[in-house]
């Protein structure tokens, strides 16, 4: 409490670098990679110096005044100080290993730039998420405080009055709760295909300028009069995923400290598969989405079209989109770690407080949501980008005719990464030739 204002004025913080990362991401984003591997490479470095100096300065002061609040201070700046150390390592083995892929992902980021460049709502999608996310979390509200009171009173023992439920009404909660997380998906759900409807719109006109006046909105209205089924079908498919891995997570709950070892073992397992089953029924309907903006078909036959596609190209996206996965996520923890700095530069020098540890992780842990909810928008515009363009050149060669739609930015992309593969594996490695030329793909797709 005696920290809020310095915590609201970090996260204000937060919401700022992540605007001026989605701006720089729009304007120049043949730099950005450079900006971001040279800033976060800085960002961590200063942040583990910082907080090694924090650490022995604290040291110090701790050994004149022996007090339990002092040396719990020192010994969670020894923990951070040492995990940031680990983090930074395993980052820059990292980057060590992806060094010569970032040429690919500058001209991958130049073409999603390009997108923003021509559809500015996008920026601002995560807005009305959020804005419809949270009136459907008051109203879910309102109708719980009116179960909750649902059923006749009957005065217990204390004097209190308790509503008893009988009858169907008893399982209300469950639809109830069912219902939270399968409309809460369904909005997130919305604006995948709202993203999709928009960036298929744009890939597939070759004549920008014959764009829509408002690609969004128009995304909008086919979303509403169209594929709302689609969306309800997709987000119903991860409820009921969602659903059986949460049950498991409170039975883990409750039972710890009381199951073997052996069941442990297989609750944790099947909490695994269900959550790896999740992500990638997550993957394929955003996926799924793309298809049905592209053929207006249904989510069955969309999903079986954007599996196809997804497996054809397996090692073609999964090399593409794992650099850029990975640039979004350096933004992720560049934004972080300016966070976290500005963070442990005003918390520490104000010596009225017991403990500011806490403060500083509510902090961080709210800068990387906030910078989640913006790069989120940019990783689906990617992952769309790339399943048009693979079905763009299954379905054309370049021939009249059947011209592609790809920009000639993707088209260099595409060249470039061949070679690049190429040279990485020496010519003779599986992915070197999996990155075909797009005329040759084409013909042999």
């Amino acid at each position: 409490m005696t920290s809020k204002e310095i915590i609201m004025g970090l996260c204000l913080l937060s919401l700022v670098l992540s605007m001026i990362l989605m701006v720089i991401i729009r304007y120049i984003s043949r730099v950005l990679v450079w900006i971001l591997t040279i800033l976060v490479i800085l960002g961590s470095l200063g942040g583990t110096g910082v907080l090694w100096w924090l650490y022995a300065k604290q040291r110090i002061s701790a050994s004149a005044v022996q007090t339990q609040i002092a040396k719990d201070n020192l010994q969670a700046l020894l923990i951070y100080a040492i995990s940031a150390t680990v983090f930074t390592v395993i980052l820059f083995l990292i980057m060590l290993i992806m060094r010569k892929r970032v040429a690919l992902t500058i001209a991958l980021f130049h073409v999603a730039g390009k997108v923003f460049i021509h559809l500015p709502l996008l920026v601002f999608q995560p807005f009305w998420t959020f804005f419809v996310l949270i009136l459907f979390w008051i109203y879910w509200i309102m109708v719980l405080l009116f179960l909750g009171t649902t059923g006749s009173p009957v005065p217990n023992e204390e004097g209190f009055v308790e509503f008893q439920m009988v009858g169907p009404l008893k399982y209300m909660w469950w639809y109830h709760a069912v219902g939270l997380i399968w409309i809460s998906e369904f909005i997130l759900a919305c604006q995948q295909m709202t993203v999709a409807g928009a960036v298929v719109t744009y890939y597939f006109t070759r004549e920008k300028r014959n764009l829509p006046f408002t690609p969004i909105l128009a995304s909008v209205n086919r979303l509403v009069c169209y594929h709302l089924g689609t969306v309800a079908k997709g987000s119903f498919i991860i409820t009921l995923v969602k659903i059986p891995r949460m049950i498991l997570m409170y039975i883990h709950t409750q039972l710890k400290g009381k199951e073997n070892a052996c069941a442990r073992c297989m609750l944790k397992a099947c909490i695994c598969c269900l959550w790896c089953l999740e992500k990638c029924l997550t993957y394929l309907n955003q996926n799924a989405y793309t298809a049905t903006a592209i053929n207006s078909t249904n989510f069955c036959t969309s999903a079986k079209d954007a599996f196809v596609i997804l497996v054809e190209n397996a090692l073609r996206v999964a090399a593409i989109n794992t650099v850029g996965d990975f640039m979004l996520f350096l933004g992720k923890v560049l934004i972080v770690c300016s966070t976290g700095l500005a963070g442990i530069m005003l918390l520490n020098y104000q010596r009225d407080y017991t403990i500011w540890v806490l403060p500083l992780v509510i902090v961080c842990l709210f800068a990387f949501l906030v910078a989640h909810c913006f790069l989120s928008i940019y990783e689906m515009v990617v992952d769309v980008l790339f399943l048009c363009f693979a079905i763009d050149t299954k379905y054309n060669d370049g021939s009249p005719g059947r011209e592609f739609y790809m920009d000639k930015v993707l088209m260099e992309f595409v060249e470039n990464s061949r070679k690049s593969v190429k040279e990485a594996g020496r010519g003779g490695g599986a992915e070197g030739r999996e990155l075909k030329p797009m005329a040759s793909g084409a013909s042999s797709s």
